[in-house]
């Protein structure tokens, strides 16, 4: 078995990692080694064939498999070393993996290690949905792998599960196929979005996909309203997309806390797990943020990194965050000394219009304001947390509620498009 040492190792070359490894390699932090399990670097984006990329990060719009070459080109302008079809299967020592590839084995040693090995989407069988395994079933991933990479046909009519901003570009993925979408379906009660679409599709809130049907190919998905009523609807295609779930097993394989929120590595403000010299960034820490969020994290942990690189400090001690009320989790969920000026992020579970954030510790309020943003489980909430100097490293878990506010939401539209399904 091969060995080698290298600085810092980054697993992972999606958004987070590409944007890691350029910060380092660019500053002079020493040899600076990606690893992807993928045959192409760039993650998500290679093969989301729509624009809107860059925007946030980069200042400039592209296309998704633009972006990917572009941050790949970056990275390895700034001398970082890209290594693609490298799994990564395990540990063997605190900042030491063991990795597989067409070379053979290898155990690798780095200085530090940074996780950024992103987050996939809930298939239809972790979603306990029954039925037979019929062509037409797809996850947002397979569909754009279909479609942009191998130029697959992939049906006629499709129903898709889920209401966010990645149901809706799916909208846009399925016309360029030639299939036509006839209902976005969520379970969420009172969320109708804001399609943006120039042919609206239906939006059914409130409603379950209780089954498939079909054999060969898909016939039909059964679908159940909160108030009881049922129907099937006739599709030869059905696309899953969100409810994300972080690649966490080669944080859980370290033995690194998981966070029960995020489902992700436990993480303070400098993106620090419980591992000495062991960083998570990305949406391997809380599901998907969009490419260019997921960068801009990279580029904020590679301080960190390097910082790390210089001095070797590490917390002993840290403060965990805990969420109540409406709120699905916050990142990041610790608190180290000098974590003031933190940002959080904070994913609500049901949509409320102008929530209010509680923040108590033993009892002791920190800070309670009303935000002026709405929260709800598509998109996150990105919130100062001046109150951060203000916690008391010896003591107990800091609590974090958001609860409802005053106004009105979109529930008044609740059940659209029920009549053109027949339920």
């Amino acid at each position: 078995m091969n060995r080698r040492t290298v600085d810092v190792l980054v697993v992972g070359a999606g958004p987070a990692g590409l944007a890691v490894a350029t910060a380092l390699a660019g500053t002079g932090a020493g040899s600076v080694e990606v690893l992807e399990r993928e045959q192409e670097t760039g993650g998500v984006p290679r093969h989301c064939d729509r624009g809107g990329f860059g925007l946030r990060d980069l200042r400039r719009p592209m296309s998704g498999p633009t972006y990917a070459r572009h941050r790949t080109a970056a990275a390895l302008r700034a001398g970082a070393v890209l290594r693609t079809g490298v799994m990564v299967t395990g540990w063997a020592g605190p900042l030491t993996v063991e990795t597989t590839s067409r070379t053979g084995l290898e155990q690798l040693s780095a200085r530090a290690v940074v996780l950024a090995t992103g987050a996939r989407e809930r298939p239809r069988s972790a979603r306990l949905v029954p039925g037979d395994r019929p062509a037409g079933v797809y996850t947002t991933g397979e569909l754009q792998q279909a479609v942009h990479l191998y130029g697959q046909r992939v049906g006629e009519r499709a129903l898709i599960v889920g209401a966010g901003p990645v149901a809706r570009a799916t909208v846009g993925t399925l016309r360029r196929a030639g299939v036509e979408p006839v209902a976005l379906v969520t379970e969420e009660p009172g969320l109708l979005p804001r399609p943006g679409l120039r042919r609206p599709v239906p939006v059914l809130t409130g409603t379950a996909v209780t089954a498939l049907h079909g054999r060969g190919r898909l016939t039909g998905v059964a679908l159940r309203r909160h108030d009881g009523g049922t129907a099937v609807v006739a599709c030869d295609t059905v696309v899953f997309t969100g409810d994300w779930i972080p690649e966490h097993e080669l944080a859980r394989t370290a033995g690194i806390a998981l966070d029960a929120g995020t489902r992700g590595p436990a993480v303070d403000a400098s993106f620090r797990t419980a591992r000495p010299g062991v960083f998570a960034v990305g949406n391997v820490l809380h599901g998907v943020e969009t490419a260019g969020a997921a960068a801009l994290e990279g580029r904020r942990a590679a301080v960190r990194v390097r910082r790390f690189l210089d001095d070797g400090r590490w917390p002993e001690v840290r403060v965990p965050l805990v969420t109540e009320g409406a709120l699905r989790w916050a990142a990041p969920n610790l608190f180290a000394p000098g974590d003031a000026g933190t940002r959080l992020l904070l994913r609500a579970e049901r949509r409320i219009v102008r929530p209010v954030l509680t923040v108590t510790q033993d009892g002791r309020l920190l800070h309670r304001e009303r935000l002026l943003r709405t929260a709800g489980p598509e998109r996150s909430l990105v919130v100062p947390a001046r109150w951060a100097g203000r916690v008391d490293g010896d003591g107990g878990a800091v609590r974090i509620c958001l609860g409802q506010g005053y106004g009105w939401g979109w529930g008044q539209g609740q059940g659209q498009g029920y009549g053109l399904l027949g339920m």
